[in-house]
């Protein structure tokens, strides 16, 4: 009330009480793990920082145009695994079929595990363009062995193709995908290509803007600079070309982790096979719509890359690749470990306060602070700079999301704390899908009640811990302590805006559509 000077002189320069605080037992017991916690985060946060300063360091060893071009093409085998995709088999199999490649060359495999109406829809899709010409065969499995990674294995017994592409059920590779990705394997050392996804419904809703935003930190700034610098990258299970034999040398697909993809790329690049990552080439796809879709999706990625560590990381470590390679696949497998970590530091964020309030603020400044910074504002860096790579022209409205990024990320724990400690304690679990409904657009409507999903008691441990956060808040206005509010405000619009967006969603749909057509009567269901 008497100004920001008054202030600051009142809390920060007044030494009246100074020396009269000890630290005790149980203070101790709270900053300990504390300081441990934030000193771990603060090294993934340096990891990302890292990562900026590779893309940009090594640039010139972007891959554009690949060493040589085949004087005759070789046979490709075009693999789509799904799994209940009955709204959008059709316009994969019809972009798939429009790929500019000789038709004697290209075999095109729909490996379908279905359990609903996508075997009939998936089925009659196959046939009409079968009719037409194209090779294209389907394949059905009743007992979805291994799930994904089964599918593609018993697909590799009947391919033909010494390249294998793959695609998930919601991709649309352009016509000259294949022609852009095939001659770079005139390079006998290229095991796996990767290509860049895009998001079709970027602009469909808050949530996929941020999502969008998200992927593309992934694709630009860690493949980017894990590719530029010559360092292990992983395939992302779709959007990508092998070669067959890199596969085979490998040991094939395996399925004791979510996350095959990955688990394949560490043991084929292992055995001496080198990958390649094409950030120009682009892959759109549908991000999910809904938040218990991308929880499912974000959890299965964390699960999955745990279970990677814990099956690959001893036989990187003990390989012969360069201590850099080694360092960096540490980072990247075990990098979900943050989640319980930042669970734990939620926890002890309030009692740590308290203390930390009481031993003066200098130690917060020069400790706390600079932790602090390391852990959290390194994301929003990571994120401008992808965002600039990749729009030069408007990258800087990312600024209006920089806040939700950090909260989405927040939001994300304790899903993703519950898969990391499943992998770590060895709990298998089957591999939940992404539903895709083709949403395209906001004009599109999602029917997305017929896969919808439910995360059970975790939407009301997210509020819980809101409402923990919000005390907080309270705490630190009563102590005056306003430089703490925002970075807690920001906890408590991660776990409320996850939390009740996984409550009420489907209902949020039904009055976006009302609102658009008064006529609509039939909501989505909830």
């Amino acid at each position: 009330m008497r100004g920001f000077a008054s202030y600051f002189r009142a809390h920060y320069l007044d030494r009246t009480f100074k020396g009269l605080y000890h630290a005790n037992a149980f203070d101790l017991a709270i900053l300990i793990p504390y300081f441990i916690i934030l000193v771990v985060l603060a090294s993934y946060g340096v990891h990302r920082y890292v990562l900026v300063y590779l893309y940009y360091r090594h640039s010139k060893n972007r891959t554009l145009a690949p060493a040589g071009t085949f004087t005759e093409l070789p046979r490709v085998t075009v693999q789509l695994p799904i799994y209940n995709e009955e709204f959008v088999i059709e316009r994969l199999v019809e972009a798939v079929c429009r790929l500019d490649y000789p038709r004697e060359k290209l075999d095109i495999q729909v490996l379908d595990d279905s359990s609903d109406e996508t075997v009939a829809v998936a089925g009659a899709v196959v046939e009409r363009y079968a009719a037409l010409g194209h090779n294209i065969t389907y394949h059905h499995r009743s007992n979805r062995e291994g799930f994904k990674a089964g599918a593609l294995r018993e697909g590799l017994k009947s391919a033909q193709g010494e390249f294998i592409a793959i695609f998930d059920a919601d991709f649309m590779p352009s016509e000259d995908w294949l022609l852009r990705v095939v001659h770079h394997f005139t390079d006998p050392a290229i095991g796996m290509v990767q290509t860049r996804w895009t998001h079709m419904n970027r602009h469909y809703s808050f949530l996929t803007e941020v999502e969008s935003i998200l992927l593309d930190g992934h694709f630009v700034l860690e493949h980017g600079a894990r590719a530029r610098s010559n360092v292990f990258f992983n395939f992302n299970g779709t959007a990508g070309m092998w070669r067959r034999r890199a596969i085979e040398d490998a040991g094939g697909w395996e399925h004791d982790t979510l996350t095959e993809d990955t688990d394949l790329s560490y043991r084929s690049q292992l055995v001496g096979w080198q990958f390649r990552y094409l950030q120009d080439v682009e892959c759109p796809a549908e991000v999910p719509i809904e938040m218990t879709a991308f929880k499912t999706q974000q959890a299965r990625w964390a699960k999955g890359l745990i279970q990677v560590a814990k099956k690959t990381l001893p036989k990187v470590m003990r390989s012969r690749v360069p201590l850099r390679v080694k360092l960096e696949a540490w980072f990247h497998l075990t990098a979900n470990i943050s989640y319980p970590l930042m669970v734990a530091l939620s926890v002890l964020l309030l009692p740590a306060m308290i203390i930390r309030f009481y031993q003066g603020w200098l130690g917060v400044m020069l400790i706390d602070f600079p932790l602090f910074m390391a852990s959290t504002f390194s994301i929003s860096s990571f994120y401008l700079v992808s965002q600039k790579e990749l729009f030069p022209q408007n990258w800087k409205r990312t600024f209006l999301y920089l806040p939700f990024l950090m909260a989405m990320g927040i939001g994300l724990t304790v899903t993703n704390t519950r898969a990391v400690v499943e992998a770590l304690l060895g709990i298998q679990s089957s591999f939940k899908r992404t539903p895709k409904y083709r949403v395209e657009s906001r004009s599109d409507r999602a029917r997305a009640a017929k896969y919808r999903r439910r995360l059970g008691w975790v939407p009301w441990v997210e509020l819980l811990i809101g409402c923990y956060f919000v005390a907080a808040i309270n705490y630190a206005v009563q102590n005056d302590n306003y430089f703490t509010v925002p970075f807690l405000i920001i906890f408590v619009v991660g776990y409320w805006y996850t939390g009740l967006m996984s409550l009420l969603q489907g209902r949020f749909e039904r009055l976006r559509l009302l609102g658009e057509n008064p006529s609509k009567t039939s909501p989505v269901g909830v």
